[in-house]
């Protein structure tokens, strides 16, 4: 955990994928132990939550060999929330799109979120939390200075699709093609969702944000219209054949 007197920086491989800390605070006793938490329940995560591990409770949830109740209490929690996702995506956001029990389309937010609170909690409060290409951005880069978030353009490698900056806490979250292919599916139809080369929606709070992005992208044709609905909500979509569409209050953000 390398840190200098004007912040700390950590990279963790975990859940499957790359999750890195930028804390720009003055590294403190506190600080150092909330990052080390922070670590520790994404890993507790990973163990409780993994699709891919058949001893974590989600796999053995979905095969019926324990219940609800021999779950531990964040179970309880990220199944609510998955819920309310379903509530408010009209069903466009599923823990069963492929008929098996799988709610990551949530988990990794609700965990980088969660990492990013433990931090502020402990006097960290200039902070960026990225989970696999997923953000919980806190304050400032430097003083006077916002955040700048470069999105990756999903069909030219090497250029950006736009540069985002964070005037305040944001949540940035990102879905595509290019990296892991249509793996996206209807939650209707079971099929794959193309629609979209990329979307990144931006919002508050990570947990939800990256459920309505999951939610917009299987959703498609429809999601700009949806997506121009939510409230605290902006959108920037790239098309398959290269063509851009943003909502109406995305320009306070991107370039």
């Amino acid at each position: 955990m390398p840190d200098t007197a004007h912040g700390l920086r950590h990279v963790e491989h975990v859940m499957g994928t790359v999750f890195s800390f930028d804390i720009r605070d003055k590294p403190t006793p506190a600080i150092h132990r909330a990052l080390a938490e922070a670590v520790r329940q994404l890993h507790r995560a990973d163990a409780v939550f993994s699709t891919y591990r058949p001893d974590s409770h989600i796999s053995r949830l979905d095969r019926g060999e324990i219940h609800l109740d021999d779950c531990p209490p964040e179970v309880h929690e990220v199944l609510s929330l998955c819920a309310q996702a379903t509530h408010v995506t009209h069903g466009w956001f599923s823990i069963v799109p492929a008929g098996v029990l799988d709610p990551s389309g949530l988990v990794k937010g609700w965990a980088t979120e969660a990492a990013s609170q433990l931090l502020y909690e402990a006097g960290a409060h200039h902070t960026c939390v990225n989970g696999g290409g997923d953000l919980q951005l806190r304050g400032r880069a430097t003083p006077g200075t916002p955040w700048r978030i470069g999105i990756a353009h999903p069909l030219r490698p090497g250029e950006l699709a736009t540069v985002i900056t964070a005037r305040h806490d944001l949540a940035v979250a990102t879905s595509g093609t290019a990296e892991r292919g249509a793996h996206i599916l209807d939650p209707h139809s079971g099929t794959p969702a193309t629609a979209f080369a990329s979307l990144t929606v931006i919002g508050p709070r990570l947990t939800t944000t990256d459920a309505y992005t999951t939610a917009a992208f299987a959703r498609g044709e429809d999601a700009r219209d949806w997506m121009e609905a939510l409230e605290g909500h902006e959108a920037l979509a790239v098309l398959p054949d290269g063509r851009t569409w943003q909502t109406s209050g995305f320009s306070r953000y991107g370039s």
